[in-house]
């Protein structure tokens, strides 16, 4: 598995490209702004997408879902269907409160934990971890070195906020726990913000698991 991480627009967010060695295909997670850029990468590595993938539904993780849709008409965008609503409301997905407005094309499919996601020759499984936001999910690939991309619940040394509305804090920890701790230590996280780590350093170092606190910064 290929994976190229671009960071893009003003709350700098991870975008991720992911595809297999050689393959033609792509899955898009979190196309977040910048499209010019994310469409650079994918001409450059003569990608065609197939799936858009939205951890959550705020602004800042769904500014370019329009820009790649339109330039792969056929690409599915896809989200838990908790934040579905939020792809088409900029009160809902809070671009408005910060002083923009992001709009993106409705869902073609719904996230469900628990199931089994393929796309581009990956086979992905999604855990739904709702706290950051009702439908926040994460995706993991089981393989020699395990991926989880945690989207905005977990980050290197923190974990998403909560006090955001839709969020709620008593819920994140023990998901985090349960569906992202149990995976090997050697597992590589990519965050929605911030630098990649692994799930070993996360159990061993992270303050906010460890103290029991329900929210960290985004």
């Amino acid at each position: 598995m290929e994976i190229e991480t671009l960071v893009v627009g003003q709350f700098v967010v991870n975008t991720y490209i992911v595809y297999t060695t050689g393959g033609a295909e792509a899955i898009v997670i979190d196309p977040g702004d910048d499209p010019q850029e994310i469409l650079s990468v994918l001409a450059k590595r003569r990608l065609s997408v197939t799936h858009i993938v939205n951890t959550h539904g705020h602004g800042d993780h769904i500014g370019a879902n329009g820009a790649v849709k339109d330039a792969f008409p056929a690409a599915k965008i896809c989200i838990h269907s908790r934040d579905a609503h939020m792809l088409l409301d900029p009160a809902s997905n809070l671009s408005f409160a910060f002083g923009y407005k992001v709009v993106s094309p409705p869902a073609d499919v719904m996230l469900a934990g628990g199931t089994q996601f393929g796309a581009a020759g990956l086979v992905f499984r999604i855990e739904h971890v709702p706290g950051h936001s009702p439908g926040s999910v994460c995706l993991v690939h089981d393989g020699d070195v395990p991926v989880v991309f945690s989207g905005d619940t977990l980050f290197a040394g923190s974990i998403g906020r909560t006090d955001l509305p839709g969020g709620n804090g008593g819920m994140p920890l023990a998901g985090i726990r349960e569906k992202i701790l149990s995976l090997p230590d050697a597992t590589d996280v990519y965050p929605g913000h911030g630098v990649r780590t692994t799930v070993g350093t996360e159990k061993r170092e992270n303050y906010f698991l460890g103290s029991g606190s329900a929210a960290g910064p985004s």
